[in-house]
């Protein structure tokens, strides 16, 4: 087959299968990550074209992986240091993924995680915000309900640590009725429990798994 077409093809088949992906998500289709696949598509094939040389398809799916999914890459960086205990330099990884120009998705992403951190980093206010920020922002798509929920549970660990449990128990809620059996539901669930029990008054853990 001629080397253009394939890539050609592989380039459209990534764009087809990550956007399904991104569909079952429900974070919605992104018109940024369409444009970036095929812009890397065509760059490959005209240097292949004027070069008159093939470039190897793996190399290809490695090369439009890593450019495409650059944010999220540096989200799961981000999350390896914060887990570690490295909250200062997990923050420093989100604010660099934000300058890597990300989609509306991507982006809210970050911002999920950031607020993850300032939580770790004893900043409930600080994360406070930027969970409100995400759920404002959400309100008009392109953010998926996985995401959604590790918001509003961690955005009710915020409000219960300034205080706000009406609050706090409004976004635990809300999380066991968007994401059903996930672990932020479970955590939520048993945060809404020890109310009922009269347990509550002590701080529940941040949760993260994005």
């Amino acid at each position: 087959m001629n080397p253009i077409l394939m890539l050609g093809i592989i380039g459209v088949m990534y764009i087809v299968i990550f956007g399904g992906l991104a569909l079952i998500r429900r974070e919605g289709l992104s018109t940024q990550f369409a444009l970036e696949s095929l812009g890397v598509t065509a760059f490959v094939a005209i240097v292949t074209y004027l070069t008159n040389t093939s470039f190897h398809p793996v190399f290809f799916l490695i090369l439009i992986y890593l450019i495409t999914t650059r944010v999220r890459l540096m989200v799961d960086l981000g999350n390896f240091l914060s887990n570690r205990g490295r909250q200062r330099d997990a923050m420093k990884v989100h604010q660099f993924a934000l300058r890597l120009y990300p989609d509306r998705t991507s982006e809210l992403v970050v911002l999920v995680n950031m607020g993850i951190v300032q939580l770790r980093r004893k900043n409930p206010e600080s994360a406070s915000e930027l969970f409100e920020m995400v759920l404002e922002k959400c309100e008009q798509g392109g953010l998926g309900i996985k995401y959604e929920a590790a918001c509003r549970y961690n955005y009710g660990v915020a409000l219960q640590q300034l205080g706000k449990e009406a609050q706090a128990v409004k976004q635990f809620n809300e999380t066991t009725i968007i994401y059903p059996n996930s672990i932020y539901s479970k955590a939520a669930d048993i945060a809404l429990q020890k109310r009922r029990k009269g347990q509550g008054g002590k701080s529940e853990q941040t949760v993260n798994d994005t």
